[in-house]
């Protein structure tokens, strides 16, 4: 079975008080594959996050991860493969230390110290923050929440890494330290943004939801040059694809 492979069909979600979240939405993603989910506020986008690991459920329609159908069923197993970064790091640090809440996933699945250990130093590592291991997560900046938050999920060894605006709240630098990062993962990602820059550089493929449907899915530098399609969608063209407001000297992206 392949865990890597995500499709929804014909996909609705309506919230209890009646208003729709999704509409219709159907799409593919492949193993390995990177792709910005983008719209305005409102648009579906975190409707759409929260259905990938089982935190809603379809009203109508169908999404599957490799073989399995997300349900009330198979979310335990669901949210073994999809790993998910939420856009407040605060809703993922609760233990006393940085160390403790890497480790809190994989003791869940039942590990011992001795393979857990090794796999939260690993996660760590990768985002540059073993140094970090023993501070209590509250005393973190915003980019060492947002290291220690994927970490978290790293350590669970997911086949699919969610996240929700990742660069939300990040200084310059630790933006671009972000999409350095997130080059080096191997992993299916999907992330959810309005930094369409960081879509750009990130994400050779991007969907943009308007509405809780899906208004455009394609290679990101065609998508975001396609002037009708963001002003529907009440988006603006990246700052990396803009000409020169001097010289009017068009990108070379």
């Amino acid at each position: 079975m392949s865990h890597h492979i995500i499709q929804a069909q014909g996909l609705h979600f309506v919230y209890p008080d009646g208003t729709p979240g999704l509409k219709g939405v159907a799409f593919r993603i492949t193993h390995g594959e990177s792709v910005a989910l983008v719209g305005a506020n409102g648009a579906g986008k975190s409707t759409l996050l929260l259905h990938l690991n089982g935190c809603l459920l379809p009203t109508q329609g169908s999404l599957r991860v490799g073989d399995l159908p997300v349900t009330a069923k198979t979310r335990a197993a669901i949210r073994r493969t999809v790993g998910m970064v939420f856009q407040d790091s605060d809703d993922q640090l609760f233990m006393p230390t940085v160390f403790e809440d890497v480790a809190f996933g994989p003791m869940n699945l039942g590990l011992g110290p001795e393979h857990t250990e090794p796999l939260v130093r690993q996660a760590l590592e990768r985002v540059e923050a073993w140094h970090l291991k023993d501070r209590p997560p509250y005393r973190l900046s915003v980019g060492e929440k947002r290291r220690v938050a994927i970490a978290s999920v790293l350590a669970m060894s997911p086949d699919i890494l969610v996240m929700d605006e990742p660069s939300s709240g990040l200084d310059p630098r630790s933006r671009r330290e972000l999409i350095e990062l997130l080059k080096t993962f191997e992993h299916t990602k999907i992330i959810a943004t309005h930094d369409l820059d960081l879509a750009l550089q990130s994400c050779p493929r991007t969907m943009i939801l308007n509405a809780g449907t899906i208004q455009a899915d394609g290679p990101s530098a065609a998508i975001f040059s396609q002037d009708d399609v963001l002003l529907q969608s009440r988006l603006e063209k990246p700052l990396l694809l803009r000409a020169c407001p001097r010289c009017g000297a068009k990108p070379q992206f």
